[in-house]
């Protein structure tokens, strides 16, 4: 389970990076400026939509693993 886990956190992390990548890219002083530009937003919305939807599939995973008993919370414990 653990390793899935950090399957997961790596795979937010690169959908992460890549989304600043093509955020940070710059296009060339072309004619087609505008469309380079247009493709690089939505290679960066649909890296940052994976972002998005992998964070949420992970926690919903460690929601259901915790129910089903694969692992148990250990937590702080108040008075303690």
């Amino acid at each position: 389970m653990k390793f899935i886990i950090i399957l997961a956190f790596l795979a937010i992390l690169a959908s992460l990076g890549s989304a600043l990548f093509f955020m940070m890219r710059k296009g060339d002083d072309s004619r087609d400026s505008e469309a380079d530009d247009a493709l690089r937003r939505r290679k960066m919305f649909r890296a940052l939509a994976w972002r998005v939807a992998l964070s949420i599939t992970l926690f919903v995973c460690i929601l259901l693993a915790a129910k089903l008993g694969y692992i148990q919370p250990t937590g702080w414990q108040p008075g303690q």
